[in-house]
């Protein structure tokens, strides 16, 4: 995956990268691939770079030399680096105050802004004035190195390592652990200080191998995403040909648990389906156990029973008023309604599928973590079934749908941002229609 596809960059954007362990690295990247797809991407610093990293772009200007020379540059370069002096081999910006101007006088798509300092170590906490970030910005990307891990928490490994151990107690010398990571890129004081209110937050784990180290930035990601001020984690390692490798982002369950189920004579999510739990019970087991970040049940019938069963497990709960005329849509509605805003993805999850499994879950994620599609659903010997992971890009079309529509409707239409992933189970398949399907469930579970 590219850096512009991990960051989702739209014309427009004023991007600051900050932190430590990559950030020259990963604007200068992403700065030549926008360039390459015949983007016009002006770069700066609010602080200064070294002289050798100057050498590294097509073309450099100065504020003095005027808004006409850097369009002129940026017809002829598409990449130009403005820099207002050289001192002591560092290179300089110009004024915070220019950043308006500049924006406001030179017809660029995208301003990419490193905004911070770290000395070229793996990680950072900033001191009271850093980092520089504009208020312009509208994406901030705070960069740690997984480098740091197992190095030692002190001033030669760590930029302002005293900060964290003030922070967080830890004691000075020992060795840097995968959480810490994540306590410092999330923290409101540290990695996040001073990031503007309206500014998106996409952090990049850099230098990340594939194998165990993978794995290790997965949780390091997994924790980050703690807050809900990061709407995602890029993991992967910035100078590679394809830099990332996937992008955590919070993903939600919407359980659609509020149909009559005329055909069962009773609500089918309270069936019993083991000797400890319901059907409901069951399936949402399933989704904590694939570690979804949130969960959402959507009542209808007999809601008190099933918001009962539910709060057992610390599941949210939301009631479909309409749950006698409005069919799946309506549910599916509300769902999405009550998810918080930094969701980035809703697993639409059947309640009556009680075969439902931890791995499928996560395979249908890990497919939209990787960019695979913006809608996930699984296959099985060429049948789609459930559940399907739709982005949030999609939610808006779905809650326009009138009465009597379904939500396939606004997935045909979106045919091109689906990846269909093959699974090696029917689980996917099989929901509780009739007595006979529940019976037929429960044997192919080995219940019976």
């Amino acid at each position: 995956m590219k850096l512009h596809q991990a960051f989702d960059i739209a014309r427009g954007e004023v991007v600051s990268f900050i932190g430590a362990g990559g950030k020259s690295s990963a604007l200068f990247n992403l700065g030549y691939e926008l360039a390459e797809m015949g983007w016009r991407v002006t770069a700066t610093t609010t602080t200064h770079i070294d002289l050798d990293q100057l050498e590294l772009m097509p073309y450099a200007v100065t504020p003095r030399e005027g808004a006409g020379a850097l369009s002129m540059a940026l017809d002829e370069f598409r990449f130009v680096f403005v820099y207002d002096a050289i001192r002591s081999e560092k290179v300089f910006g110009p004024p915070l105050n220019y950043i308006p101007q500049m924006l406001d006088s030179v017809p660029s798509d995208v301003l990419l802004i490193e905004a911070d300092s770290a000395r070229g170590l793996p990680l950072k906490a900033p001191f009271d004035d850093e980092p520089v970030i504009p208020p312009e910005t509208s994406l901030v990307v705070p960069v740690a190195s997984l480098s740091v891990l197992g190095q030692e928490l002190d001033e030669e490994h760590v930029y302002n390592a005293q900060a964290i151990m003030d922070r967080y107690g830890f004691g000075e010398g020992q060795r840097v652990k995968s959480p810490w990571v994540a306590q410092v890129l999330r923290d409101e004081t540290l990695g996040l200080a001073r990031v503007p209110e309206n500014a998106r937050v996409i952090a990049l784990l850099n230098q990340v191998s594939e194998g165990y180290l993978r794995g290790r930035a997965r949780l390091v990601a997994r924790l980050i995403l703690r807050s809900s001020r990061v709407s995602g984690v890029a993991i992967g390692s910035v100078r590679a040909a394809d830099p990332i490798y996937e992008v955590q982002r919070p993903i939600a369950a919407v359980v659609l648990a509020a149909g009559m189920s005329r055909r069962m004579g009773q609500p089918k999510v309270l069936l019993p389906w083991t000797s400890k739990s319901t059907i409901l019970e069951h399936i949402l087991m399933q989704l904590i156990m694939a570690r979804v970040d949130h969960i959402v049940v959507v009542t209808g019938n007999r809601a008190g029973e099933v918001r009962r069963q539910a709060a057992r497990l610390g599941v949210e709960v939301v009631h479909n008023p309409n749950y006698e005329t409005g069919e799946m849509l309506s549910s599916l509605k509300i769902g999405l309604e009550s998810l918080p805003a930094h969701i980035a993805g809703a697993l639409v999850v059947l309640g009556d599928q009680p075969r439902i499994q931890p791995r499928v879950i996560n395979q249908i994620i890990m497919a939209y973590a990787e960019g695979r599609g913006h809608i996930v659903a699984p296959t099985h010997q060429q049948q789609r079934g459930h559940p399907i992971l739709i982005d949030r890009r999609f939610w808006q079309e779905i809650l326009a749908l009138p009465a009597g529509s379904a939500p396939r409707d606004v997935i045909r239409q979106h045919r091109d941002s689906m990846a269909l992933i093959e699974v090696n189970t029917d689980s996917i398949l099989g929901d509780v229609d009739t007595p006979e399907d529940y019976q037929q469930q429960r044997r192919l579970a080995g219940l019976v």
